[in-house]
């Protein structure tokens, strides 16, 4: 197969619209999330309750990805993709004018947040549609990119939109975002008709085509080692503000990590070719965990700034496993496949980022940290039958 290089992906307007939109979506969401919890600590003065309202927008994803995921497949795209948006806007208005009690302000969010696996879902489904073969992996390396920017950049102007209009203001803004966001994907995307068909409730297809999916043993390891390796991670990251003590220090190591995902991300998806690429995903998870050992000699801020962006260069190992995942997945379920994909990713790192905080409260944040580099090393040992490709395996007199 012959590589695509960045110019050819974004020479397809289609893809132009998706990843504008996409920067819209996740940049207004992190303003969003971030005034929400402003706006309740500023109301009630709980710092438990505005960590909730913080998270309230992410939490959805367990119970969307289990009952509702089937949409994505029996709905047209861009529609679903424009109702998510709307949705959005008319929720963040909500927000912030409607003067709602503290307890239907999270449930509103929880509430509309129940879809939003499904909105990214329909997103994900298409780009395999928008751009073929290698393109497609490229596609994801730049969507990738762009959502670690867009929440740096959302998180840097809601900041600033607090500042100037308050909380209001910034979830107002929100709502500009979703609403241009809207207008782009409706202008530019064609129109496609669903990919499946309607042949149960929502949530017994959903539930059903979940099953098949993991009894599949190819799809279920291509799953899982998309998943395991980033919820050691997520432990890892989860660590570096109690092991710093200090936000300011945290924050140049959590920089330094999105800045080294970003650099792998680039790196692998511009220069190697598709079959190095996939011969890559073994040894770049491995180093995705070994340099969070090193946080068991207490290296300082700079070191530690050095072990995270190295770590996370090695992310860029999910690029090798893109083009199988899609080939191993029947086209009528690939919404409800990419968004079990991205549900499981977000429910493992918020379960590895407490167990590895409950683990650092017992053991110290600088151990903890070691114990899930130690744990991503032997993860990736685990699942190196499915990270490495099968002419590799097959070239293995050890198999």
């Amino acid at each position: 197969m012959q590589g695509a290089t960045f110019g050819e992906v974004f020479a397809v307007k289609e893809f132009r619209v998706l990843f504008g939109s996409f920067a819209l979506l996740i940049g207004g969401d992190s303003i969003k999330m971030l005034a929400l919890s402003v706006l309740v600590y500023a109301r009630t003065g709980s710092a438990g309750l505005s960590a909730a309202a913080y998270m309230a927008g992410w939490l959805p994803f367990i119970v969307g990805g289990l009952f509702l995921l089937s949409l994505a497949d029996r709905l047209p795209p861009r529609a679903l993709m424009v109702t998510g948006e709307v949705v959005r806007a008319v929720t963040c208005l909500l927000l912030a004018y409607a003067g709602l009690p503290v307890w239907a302000m999270l449930a509103l969010v929880l509430v509309t947040g129940l879809f939003t696996p499904v909105f990214f879902a329909a997103r994900a489904a298409m780009l395999p549609d928008v751009l073929p073969g290698d393109a497609f992996v490229l596609g994801r390396s730049v969507l990738n990119v762009a959502s670690a920017s867009a929440q740096i950049a959302g998180l840097a102007a809601g900041g600033a939109f607090l500042a100037v209009a308050g909380p209001s203001g910034a979830l107002a803004t929100t709502a500009g975002l979703a609403a241009v966001a809207a207008v782009v994907l409706r202008a530019g995307l064609p129109y496609r008709p669903a990919r499946g068909t309607a042949r149960a409730g929502a949530v017994r297809q959903t539930l059903r085509v979940n099953r098949r999916l993991l009894a599949d043993g190819h799809v279920r390891g291509l799953l899982l080692a998309g998943w395991l390796p980033c919820v050691c991670l997520a432990g890892a990251e989860a660590m570096v503000v109690p092991y710093l003590g200090g936000q300011g220090q945290a924050g140049v190591v959590l920089a330094a990590a999105a800045g080294g995902m970003a650099a792998g991300e680039f790196a692998v998806g511009r220069f190697a070719a598709p079959g190095l690429r996939e011969r890559l995903s073994f040894p770049l998870a491995v180093l995705l965990a070994v340099p969070w050992v090193g946080f068991a000699l207490g290296p300082g801020m700079a070191w530690a700034a050095v072990l995270a962006a190295v770590a996370t260069a090695g992310l860029s190992y999910q690029l090798g496993l893109q083009r199988r995942f899609v080939e191993s997945v029947p086209e009528e379920v690939r919404g409800q496949a990419f968004g079990l994909q991205s549900s499981g990713l977000m429910t493992g790192q918020a379960a590895g980022a407490a167990l590895v905080g409950a683990l650092g409260e017992l053991i110290g944040p600088g151990a903890a940290i070691a114990v899930a580099g130690g744990a991503g090393i032997l993860v990736a040992l685990a699942l190196a039958g499915v990270l490495r490709p099968a002419a590799e395996r097959s070239a293995d007199p050890g198999r």
